[in-house]
């Protein structure tokens, strides 16, 4: 064997293996690969190293360690040939892929590009301390190649000045999607796909089948799972939440705002929705049960309940300490609200006034009284009119006793008003 020999998958795929001698011992069906990160004794990071090979003999499917084999070159062609064979036990093996079940011909995520696209081959290296997958061709190179007329292409698009597009994607930069038929799973911690923005990972799961939307969705720890369902279309968050266990389903609507999952929630069935919001926390329960009783068309029904109060004797330094502890997000504090001793409202103080201020001064210093309000039983179409009025980005929700009942931020009225337009 040569100290580096790289081939394609499909190059062995469906043709015979042999032993020493030439003597074919039987089909090739399949390689198995650990997704694990393995290192050489320099501490170089490896691709993921080929463990078993699945093979046909005679009417039997046989799995067999790959340690045994190596590759050798035979009248031009490749051959792969086995010194040793030994059989493999594959039960609740974790961390490893079938490369045709599951890669070939399936669909996978370039991490990259953040796009789903199809696999056409994969090319794979063959080295002294073992056998790894390098990439993925995703072009029309690889279609050629498995139909065995890539060379006879090549030579022609050659003569005719032109170049035949070529697209791989190295094993870093993909995330396989597809294990609904799979015996073998990932473990939840050797997904890559945590490293997306949750909009992008969205767009993603959108484009999959609804057995495959699933599956991905169950890898995403639960803040990931929360934020990609936020960004989801109202049916496939839907779908998801009815497709996951109901504790499952709970902890992530739990570290969703409020409005939100009272939006999931209505598009459920009663005894669905209900299994939710008992197996979900008290507190959260209650915020959601109380958003649901608001008719759609009013302020109350797509307010959030997640909003930070201050007293008004709290100094600016104090406030800031506070949020800091809270880390609330972002979209939270658009404007801290200062209220009194009964949670009525006396002022709304956008975090911009607050970092120009004095850290010393109190907030009832700082802030002007009156704030611009909305009650939380006003039509909906009123909230658009005050936020371009007076160019707000939040503004706080009041009850008729004047008791601070949430705020809606400026994301949540775009949302509204593009959701009209596509119904029009």
């Amino acid at each position: 064997m040569t100290s580096q020999t790289t081939f394609y998958f499909s190059q062995f795929a469906g043709r015979s293996f042999f032993d020493p001698s030439g003597e074919p011992l039987g089909k090739i069906r399949d390689f198995l690969i650990d997704v694990r990160a393995w290192t050489t004794e320099n501490e170089e990071p490896q691709r993921p190293r080929v463990i078993a090979i699945s093979v046909k003999q005679g009417n039997e499917i046989k799995t067999f360690e790959f340690q045994d084999f190596e590759i050798r070159k035979y009248k031009g062609k490749l051959q792969l040939i086995s010194r040793e064979l030994k059989e493999n036990s594959i039960e609740g093996l974790q961390n490893c892929i079938w490369l045709k079940e599951n890669i070939l011909d399936k669909q996978i995520v370039d991490l990259e590009g953040r796009k789903l696209v199809r696999v056409n081959d994969i090319r794979m290296v063959m080295v002294p301390s073992g056998t790894y997958a390098l990439a993925v061709d995703v072009g029309v190179e690889g279609l050629l190649r498995r139909l065995g007329v890539l060379n006879s292409i090549s030579r022609f698009m050659e003569s005719m000045g032109m170049d035949l597009p070529s697209k791989m994607i190295l094993w870093d930069d993909i995330e396989a999607v597809d294990f609904s038929k799979s015996s073998i799973k990932l473990s939840k911690a050797s997904s890559k796909l945590n490293t997306l923005h949750p909009s992008d990972l969205a767009d993603i799961i959108e484009d999959l089948d609804k057995a495959s939307r699933t599956y991905v969705f169950s890898t995403l720890d639960d803040e990931k799972a929360a934020d990609v369902l936020e960004e989801l279309e109202p049916e496939v968050q839907a779908h998801i939440v009815e497709s996951l266990p109901v504790h499952k389903a709970a902890d992530v609507l739990e570290k969703m705002p409020a409005d939100e999952v009272a939006d999931i929630i209505d598009e459920l069935g009663l005894k669905k929705a209900e299994e939710l919001l008992n197996e979900m926390e008290d507190e959260s329960s209650k915020e959601v049960r109380e958003l649901l009783e608001y008719p759609d068309k009013v302020v109350g029904s797509i307010m959030t309940t997640d909003y930070m109060t201050f007293s008004a004797d709290l100094t600016v330094e104090e406030t800031f300490r506070a949020l800091r502890k809270e880390k609330p997000e972002p979209s939270y504090i658009y404007s801290i609200f200062v209220v009194d001793k009964k949670d009525k409202l006396i002022s709304a103080i956008s975090l911009g006034e607050l970092v120009i201020s004095d850290p010393l001064l109190t907030l009832g210093q700082v802030m002007k009284r009156n704030p611009i309000t909305v009650f939380d039983d006003d039509d909906i179409d009123l909230l658009a009119e005050k936020v371009s009025k007076y160019n707000l980005l939040a503004i706080p929700v009041i009850n008729r006793s004047q008791e601070l009942e949430g705020v809606v931020v400026i994301e949540d009225i775009v949302e509204d008003l593009l959701d009209k337009r596509k119904t029009k």
